[in-house]
């Protein structure tokens, strides 16, 4: 697919979708495209890449997800890696059309995974992140999805759009989310549980480490100050990495930056042939 398709492609989406998105300077939804930029009704606009993505970004902000543990998360999670994860949001989804929202959506396989598997044509699936690398890899993927690059404390949408925000390991910012669900919308946060990657942390730490251990109560306890009546599933399977490259999985997760050289090394030679999957799927409905 050629650049001047993929900016097309995007325009046209946004074409189509206009209303979703608003200014990040006066409010104002957007009215029109003109050239090759985005505009509101008071003159302030967002020019399209080449590949069609938009920069929502009003200050400088530097993601810790370089290019390189971006593409091995790309090659871990194509092999099937959350997949069970993005079925059971799936289950979790009305079959109705919906308008989703994918929080921090880095190399965007699961947010494409999920409109391939909820099977509805007028779906509409917009992911973003603070990661242009993760976003340039988003539009390398061959879905209906759409990617931009934004900030979860300032989003560019419009208030009450979204039918479904699907939040996957990222940092939540509940105001906006709320801002932006529709009424009887569903907010879908994946956290982490303590046997997440457990064989990970044992060969790469030791018992006294911050790092051997993971405690989720602190996420749980404020999803459920925000959302008292919530429910919560337990989603937990294993890994075999026959597919995987041990080094993409180790790249892929941020507890290669606690290790140091020496234990890396350790690692990458000892290996693992399976990792645990175990997170928590928590959803709320607005009212």
């Amino acid at each position: 697919m050629s650049s001047v398709k993929k900016i097309d492609l995007g325009m046209q989406f946004v074409q189509n979708n206009i209303g979703l998105f608003r200014c990040l300077v006066c409010d104002q939804a957007y009215v029109a495209i003109e050239d090759h930029s985005l505009c509101c009704p008071n003159g302030h606009q967002v020019d399209f890449s080449k590949k069609g993505s938009l920069y929502f970004l009003t200050h400088q902000v530097k993601s810790e997800y370089d290019a390189a543990m971006l593409a091995a998360r790309r090659r871990v999670l194509q092999a099937g890696f959350f997949t069970p994860i993005v079925k059971a949001i799936n289950v979790a989804l009305p079959a109705t059309p919906q308008r989703i929202l994918d929080i921090g959506s880095g190399e965007g396989t699961p947010l494409a995974e999920l409109l391939t598997l909820h099977q509805n044509k007028r779906d509409v699936g917009i992911g973003f992140d603070i990661s242009k690398d993760g976003i340039n890899l988003a539009t390398q993927l061959q879905t209906e999805a759409y990617y931009c690059v934004a900030d979860l404390a300032q989003l560019p949408f419009t208030s009450g759009v979204f039918t479904a925000i699907m939040d996957v390991f990222s940092p939540s910012a509940y105001q906006e989310f709320e801002r932006v669900l529709a009424p009887g919308g569903q907010l879908l946060k994946i956290v982490p549980n303590p046997e997440y990657l457990i064989e990970l942390r044992h060969l790469l730490f030791q018992p006294t480490d911050r790092q051997y251990q993971y405690d989720n109560q602190r996420v749980l306890d404020l999803f459920a100050q925000h959302y008292p009546t919530a429910t919560t599933q337990r989603i937990r399977y294993q890994i075999d990495l026959g597919d995987i490259a041990f080094e993409d999985l180790l790249v892929m997760t941020p507890l290669h930056w606690g290790a140091d050289a020496e234990q890396l090394e350790v690692a990458k030679e000892r290996g693992l042939t399976k990792i645990t999957v175990d997170v928590s799927l928590l959803t709320t409905q607005k009212a």
